[in-house]
């Protein structure tokens, strides 16, 4: 997508993923003017997926202010991505490209600062439940990894979180997942949310699920397993779909009641918002609520589904704006 001209000014965002690289010039103003989705793969260095991208951006010109939001844990100017190779400096970056200003946040980190600029349309609330104004607000999501952050009030705005609590150790909540995350544990040396909770998660759900049932894996990918179709005729399918939807609840009611985000929790990433109202009929909500003595506490708390298609892209801009 391409708008604007030579004579506007342009920031740099990123939402940098395992999987695919979205890079974007917006305006000072949040506008977006231009966006191109690069597979990752298809780079050896982000230095080369942000040359490629700025070849394509057209008459507008070079942006020397950006902001990145990467799949990665952030503790200094060394970044190295969790589930892929790639890995780079920062200030070698900032460099390169002759950045006056460059920063390089969680990708989750962005998506939570992304939250208080989201248009009602751009979420689908799962459940009931209102949000309490003035409380903290969690989010988390799965994609090539689970990525889980959230939002602190501070009275003159909102301080973003940059944590690792995918990397969390999953606990099973049903006789059926502890079988589940027993036989995982011969094959990882931990079996963090991030295990069952991704793409590579589901996978692990489905294979591990044939290996209790003693059935043949047909190898699905996780878009296949989550298909419609096929899980209509694969009841391992359908149980590995609706695992990983009552496990991400399980998750979500943990972050609610972590950080007391009477606010809301927003799910995001780039698995369940293709699962449409099959999430919203899924576990899900059931196993959010599924605290014992605490249940009545989540039951007030809404949970929503971010369906923005650049939801980073947000975050980014307000980074660079404050």
């Amino acid at each position: 997508m391409t708008s604007g001209g030579a004579d506007v000014e342009t920031w740099l965002v990123a939402d940098v993923g395992a999987t695919n690289a979205r890079f974007g010039l917006v305006s000072p103003k949040s506008v977006v003017l231009h966006t191109r989705t690069l597979a990752v793969a298809d780079h050896p260095t982000i230095a080369d997926a942000i040359t490629t991208y700025f070849g394509e951006r057209g008459a507008l010109p070079m942006p020397h202010q950006g902001a990145i939001a990467i799949a990665s844990a952030i503790t200094g100017d060394r970044v190295a991505m969790t589930n892929h190779p790639w890995s780079f400096s920062i200030s070698a970056l900032k460099s390169q490209f002759g950045f006056h200003r460059l920063e390089v946040i969680n990708d989750f980190t962005a998506l939570a600062l992304a939250l208080p600029h989201l248009e009602p349309e751009h979420r689908l609330q799962v459940g009931d439940g209102t949000s309490a104004a003035g409380a903290p607000v969690g989010v988390l999501g799965p994609g090539s990894g689970l990525g889980v952050s959230g939002l602190i009030p501070t009275g003159k705005g909102w301080i973003a979180l940059a944590g690792e609590g995918g990397h969390a150790t999953m606990a099973p909540a049903s006789d059926r997942e502890s079988a589940v995350l027993d036989r995982m544990r011969r094959h990882f040396d931990h079996v963090s949310a991030e295990r069952v909770l991704s793409g590579p998660g589901l996978v692990n759900l489905y294979n591990t699920l044939t290996g209790l049932d003693g059935v043949p894996s047909r190898g699905y990918t996780a878009a296949q397993i989550t298909d419609p179709e096929i899980g209509a005729g694969d009841p391992v399918c359908a149980e590995a779909t609706s695992l990983f939807c009552a496990m991400l609840g399980t998750m979500a009611g943990n972050l609610a009641l972590t950080l007391g985000a009477r606010g809301g929790v927003y799910i995001g990433g780039g698995i369940v918002p293709r699962l449409g109202q099959r999430f919203a009929q899924s576990p899900f909500r059931a196993r959010f609520e599924a605290k014992g003595r605490f249940g009545e506490y989540l039951a007030a708390i809404p949970t929503y589904v971010v369906t923005h298609p650049l939801p980073a892209f947000l975050g980014c801009a307000a980074v660079l704006a404050s």
